[in-house]
């Protein structure tokens, strides 16, 4: 009886388990096995994205849930933007309602609103694409209702500091108003001529979170201070990078004339 070829370590383990062989000893069936089971990761990472993704995977079925609740509804997703609008004037009301006394506990309940507020920028589009209703008025509309739910949380804070006769966070509230709409008008403004605007950090996401943090946290001061700030770099940046790119020279004079 000939002898089996030896094989490398390499063949053996490449075999599948399966496939029970007289000749495999004890050592390259353990090496097998090895080789088709992954590693585990530690089991205190594997619990924090177990919990971390089930929580993701159980906020994405209900936003799916809800969402397809409201697209049987037939709703406007308009309707849900405007709506949004409606959560944020609450907020601006509860800003400009606040006292020194009950400063802490109604800009606590404005933060709380705003983040009620986000629901509605989550679910109009998402509905829009539900019902086939995207369209680029809704586009257009959700940017025009969002700079006024800006400026309606600007506006209850500069009744606040208006009552309070804090001029100077008065003076610093509206700069903050005016250059949170500048921020957006930049873009627009520079999308009409070159296409793509996105750069700068201090955009509408980045505002609201400061916001709500500022409210829940009752340092209001600071969070004005950061987005003055910030808003007038992502606008200075915005004009620079915009200026950059109309300096190009013109597609033809590189290409030159086709044949």
């Amino acid at each position: 009886m000939s002898a089996s070829p030896v094989r490398s370590e390499t063949e053996i383990i490449a075999e599948p388990v399966a496939n029970s062989h007289p000749e495999r000893s004890e050592g390259s069936m353990q090496l097998a096995v090895a080789a088709q089971v992954p590693l585990e990761k530690p089991s205190s990472e594997k619990s924090t994205l177990s919990w971390t993704s089930a929580f993701g995977r159980a906020c994405g079925v209900l936003l799916d849930t809800i969402v397809r609740w409201l697209a049987l509804s037939r709703i406007n997703p308009n309707v849900l933007t405007f709506m949004g609008l409606v959560v944020n004037t609450w907020a601006a009301i509860l800003f400009g309602s606040a006292t020194a006394l009950t400063q802490r506990r109604l800009f606590f309940y404005a933060g709380l609103v705003i983040i009620g507020s986000g629901f509605f920028d989550l679910v109009d589009g998402q509905v829009a694409r539900a019902t086939n209703r995207v369209t680029r008025f809704g586009a257009f509309f959700d940017s025009v209702i969002d700079r006024y739910s800006d400026a309606s949380q600007f506006f209850g804070l500069l009744v606040f500091y208006a009552r309070g006769d804090r001029f100077f966070y008065l003076v610093l509230t509206a700069y903050c108003m005016i250059s949170a709409i500048m921020v957006s008008y930049t873009r627009a403004r520079a999308e009409s001529l070159i296409g793509s605007c996105r750069v700068g950090f201090m955009e509408r996401p980045e505002r609201l979170v400061l916001v709500i943090l500022g409210a829940l946290f009752n340092r209001m001061a600071p969070v004005l201070w950061i987005i003055a700030v910030l808003s007038t770099l992502t606008v200075i940046h915005r004009m620079r990078y915009t200026w950059t790119r109309t300096q190009d020279p013109p597609l033809t004079a590189k290409t030159g004339h086709a044949v």
